[in-house]
């Protein structure tokens, strides 16, 4: 029959309350079903969660079902989670469900806090179940778990015992419930340790709600007391409590108290000026015990009492200013970390505590770990630790404002510390900004006073770096802003995050706003700082560069180089001829020097100042790479494909060691090596470069992050050279879109997108389509670059090329005599660009007249202009030999066949030679070798295909994006 439970009992309390027991009289044993202490009532709103499912899956059936076999019998689970997860409601849940079910005979709750409450309920069970006497709580505790015993041929009880918050695996050695094929033991804990696990006990990690669950909770409990608020809100408050289900109960109080809206409540949250505790109700609910702010101490006291002792507590001190999502465990063991946590170490355990050491760090980690205070997990990179926000926060709420400041600017030495100079690990990298925001955000006046951290700009510039240009510049927008706050508009430190600001722009592709900011900074550069102050050089250095960058043609290329010119003497006096921005400023007037057309030279001085960078810096110094690369690009322009591509494919493995495979500058090495690949004359080789590439632009960067767009351009550009002109247009078509979307409808490289849209629609043979798009786009880059900027230039030139293609020949002839001047007057008359434009406006000239004198006027011209190619670029520059096809050609039109197939007959081996027997340029020189030999005569060449057009013009017509990095250094 059914028994009742007997009158009286007994009062457990906490590990360190007193606890006193009333002795009752021997009873008669209770009959099943029977339950031993109260099971905690279920919370108002409760959320199920798998892990109760999980629970009762391991404990009666299926996978690591409890069996009917002693020696596989499951001896318990153990629920482990940091206070607040709700691991006593989830316990609850699942004995309440197993009493209802009628699955028990016999359950047990007990509190677990102490060794003492533990034999106390023991004993009280053995009186209610047993009759025992309490004269001896120890001897009637054993007799229980004697009792539990599985023992042949008696009635097997089906029993339940939950050990609720068991506070110390050491209070249960020797007093876990035995396995039993029929018996079921549930313990909840914060602890991790191995001893709780022993045995055969298995452990459930209770984590967090899940988003939708704390979404559901708040939302339901909200209703249930008539209150809505708007979805974001409740899932951003969920955010800002970290889905812990103890903060949401305690908010939803907060609320219902007291009326506030959710806004109201996260500027509670967020106020650091407030402590968590203010944001507790006045009266928790469910019957809880503590508040939020409270939920750690006594784990937080607990873990400082295991080994290494008190040293727990000033790990997790440090740790409340980083990262939640996971800190690298070198900062927390870096050497400022370390002598920080040696002097507070001392302040707790006295000044003879020791040197702090890495190793009784992650010792200390342990501790906080088993009790759950942390998620240390040793074997995931860069993110071994993790601390909930809210944890961090209880912690923060106990410092004074100096240790605020001291335990903040210890945290920003640490960082600092383990920064590598060269970001080859990305993760390492993207861990370290990770961890820089978060201090930022919890104590950001620490970081400004008495002057801004270092770190601050390291973590700006990495983020750049990474190449994530967008984000860098809205990085240093909020930095530069901080700083003015903090420390004045014209503190040294502002101004440096001013000239990070500007050159950021720069890079993002505001050239023009990069020279601007730059220009106004510079002069109060030189008033606070002087002159020739090294950070007044490097304005000035930034200044030449965007300047160049941003201006029209040859003014502003060679007003860059001058200035660069006039810098590097400056430099070389006040820093030393072979400090790094002395060597940064050479570099940079190398590449000026090939931007003013001056490739030969800009090769040459590259050359000249590589063996300096290898001294000075080491051969695989990034700078001394960026270097490496940029003589490679030079010695392409200067007509020497092969060799560029040679250089790029033995550069690559440097800097794939060097910076990681996936550095923007690998990657960029990679965009190069595939790009002079296919100037070189594999056109299909480069194509399939450029989608392998892009695959990883798009997994490492964002489809839309610029690079991935880059190389989107380029693997249409190159499969159009391959001979897919209509797949290159489809492919240039879905481009502007995306550009005008992420970048702007008028941002430079939006408009390259559509110069190279209309180009390809020109090559498909749609020349009508392509002029009228050139001359659509002609008054937008006008207004946007400038009249005479390089890029405004190319399309008035690709305007006149496909006018004359559609039909107007003369047309073309005046738009390219026109277009001559403006390059006459604007670059040299030897730039490559004026020669290119001599060279066009002279094809077409043979073609408009469509005449023996229009051939030979067109001859002419040519003929004048190859010694200046020659001179200018080299013999056997690719465009020198382009003039000299087209020269014979025009001699052969002219009516000199014999002239024009003897001039093929000698440039064929040299394009053989410097181009490859199979580029295309040298298949249509032997094509129309054979032509011409026809013509004069020869039986051979008189079967060749009868020639319809002149050669392709220069590539100099094509605009297509080129993402070599050339940096401030």
């Amino acid at each position: 029959m059914t028994v009742t439970a007997a009158q009286g009992g007994f009062a457990a309390g906490s590990i360190d309350q007193y606890h006193r027991h009333l002795h009752a009289a021997p009873r008669r044993p209770a009959g099943w079903p029977h339950q031993v202490g109260a099971i905690p009532p279920r919370a108002e709103w409760f959320q199920d969660r798998t892990e109760t499912s999980r629970l009762a899956h391991m404990l009666a059936g299926g996978g690591t079902a409890v069996v009917e076999s002693a020696q596989q019998t499951l001896a318990g689970g153990v629920l482990a989670g940091m206070g607040g997860v709700g691991k006593t409601q989830l316990a609850a849940q699942y004995a309440r469900n197993a009493w209802q079910a009628g699955e028990l005979d016999v359950l047990v709750w007990l509190t677990a806090g102490s060794h003492t409450a533990v034999v106390s309920g023991y004993a009280q069970a053995a009186v209610e179940l047993l009759g025992a006497d309490l004269a001896d709580p120890e001897v009637a505790a054993r007799g229980f778990l004697a009792w539990l015993e599985p023992k042949p041929q008696e009635q097997r009880c089906r029993w339940l015992v939950v050990l609720d918050d068991v506070a110390d695996p050491g209070d249960l050695r020797g007093w876990w419930p035995p396995a039993s094929p029929c018996g079921r033991t549930v313990a909840t804990t914060r602890r991790k340790d191995a001893a709780l696990i022993a045995g055969g006990r298995r452990l459930i990690e209770i984590g967090l709600f899940t988003e939708e669950q704390a979404l559901t909770y708040l939302a339901d409990a909200l209703a249930g007391h008539g209150r809505t608020e708007p979805g974001e809100e409740l899932a951003a408050l969920a955010d800002d409590l970290g889905h812990l289900p103890l903060a949401l109960s305690q908010a939803v109080a907060y609320l219902i108290d007291t009326g506030a809206g959710c806004r109201d409540y996260r500027a509670l949250l967020a106020d650091r000026t407030r402590s968590l505790a203010e944001a507790a109700p006045d009266h928790l609910p469910d019957d809880q015990l503590h508040t939020v702010a409270a939920a750690w101490s006594l784990s937080i006291d607990h873990a400082d009492t295991l080994r290494p002792p008190g040293l727990a507590r000033p790990v997790l001190n440090l740790a409340a200013f980083l990262d939640p999502n996971g800190i690298p465990t070198a900062v927390l063991t870096s050497s400022p970390a370390l002598t920080c946590l040696t002097a507070h170490h001392a302040a707790i355990t006295g000044p003879h505590a020791g040197q702090v050491t890495p190793e009784r760090v992650v010792l200390a980690l342990g501790a906080l770990q088993r009790l759950s205070l942390i998620d240390h997990t040793p074997n995931t990179p860069h993110q071994t630790v993790r601390v909930h926000q809210l944890i961090q926060r209880a912690v923060r709420d106990t410092f004074a404002l100096d240790q605020r400041q001291q335990l903040a600017r210890a945290a920003a030495d640490a960082l600092a510390a383990v920064w590598p100079d060269v970001e080859r690990d990305t993760d390492l990298a993207q861990a370290l900004r990770a961890n820089t925001t978060a201090l930022a955000d919890c104590a950001s006046d620490a970081l400004y006073q008495p002057d801004a951290h270092p770190v601050v700009y390291r973590a700006g510039n990495s983020l750049g770096g990474s190449g994530q240009l967008i984000a860098a510049l809205d990085y240093f927008h909020r930095l530069s802003a901080a700083t003015t706050q903090y420390l004045g508009p014209e503190h040294p430190d502002t101004l440096t995050a001013r000239h990070e600001l500007a050159r950021w722009r720069g890079a993002a592709g505001a050239a023009a706003g990069a020279a601007a900011a730059l220009a106004e900074l510079l002069p109060v550069r030189e008033r606070v700082l002087g002159p020739e102050h090294p950070d007044t050089l490097a304005t000035r250095h930034e200044l030449a560069r965007w300047r160049g960058t941003a201006g029209d043609a040859a003014g502003a290329v060679a007003g860059a180089a001058a200035a660069l010119a006039e810098l590097l003497p400056v430099r070389e006096r006040v820093l030393g001829p072979e400090h790094p921005d002395t060597l940064a400023a050479r570099h940079e007037l190398a590449r000026w020097r090939g931007e003013a057309g001056d490739v030969t030279g800009a090769a040459a001085a590259m050359a000249e100042l590589l063996p300096v960078r290898e001294r000075a810096l080491g051969p695989e110094h990034p700078h001394t790479l960026i270097t490496r690369h940029e003589l490679a690009r030079w010695r392409g322009e200067a007509g020497d494909a092969a060799s560029a591509a040679a250089a790029m494919t033995e550069l690559l493995p440097m800097r794939e060691k060097t910076l990681g495979p996936e550095h923007p500058d690998t990657l960029s090495t990679r965009h190069e090596l595939a790009r002079w690949r296919g100037e070189a004359g594999d056109a299909t080789g480069a194509a399939a470069a450029f989608a392998e590439l892009l695959t990883v632009y798009q997994r490492v960067l964002g489809p839309e992050h610029p690079d991935a767009l880059t190389a989107r351009h380029e693997l249409a550009y190159w499969r159009g050279k391959a001979g897919d002109a209509a797949g290159a247009a489809a492919a240039f078509a879905e481009l502007p879109a995306v550009y005008q979307r992420v970048l702007g409808p008028e941002h430079p490289e939006s408009l390259i997108a559509r110069h190279n849209l209309a180009y390809w629609q020109g090559e498909t043979g749609d020349a009508a389509s392509a002029a009228a798009a050139m001359a659509e786009l002609l008054p937008v880059r006008e207004r946007v670059l400038g009249p005479e900027h390089p890029h405004t230039l190319i399309t008035r030139s690709n305007l006149a090329r496909w006018r004359g293609e559609a039909g107007d020949a003369a047309g073309a002839v005046a738009a390219f005599a026109e277009l001559l001047v403006v390059y006459q007057r604007v670059l040299k008359p030897e730039h490559p660009d004026t020669l290119t434009a001599r060279h066009n406006l002279a094809c077409w000239q043979g073609r408009a007249g469509d005449t023996a004198d229009a051939a030979a006027g067109a001859a002419a011209a040519l003929a004048e202009l190859l010694p200046v190619r020659e001179r200018a670029l080299g013999p056997e520059h690719p465009y020198t030999l382009i003039t000299r096809h087209e020269l014979a050609y025009w001699q052969g039109k002219a009516g000199d066949p014999d002239g024009a197939a003897a001039a093929l007959a000698e440039l064929l081996p040299v394009r053989e030679r410097v181009l490859g027997p199979e580029h295309p340029y040298t298949l249509i020189t032997r094509h129309e070798l054979a032509y011409w030999q026809g013509k004069a005569g020869d039986p051979n060449g008189a079967a060749a295909k009868k020639r319809d057009q002149p050669h392709p013009h220069p590539r100099t017509q094509d605009l297509h994006t080129c993402s070599t990095r050339r940096r401030s250094l």
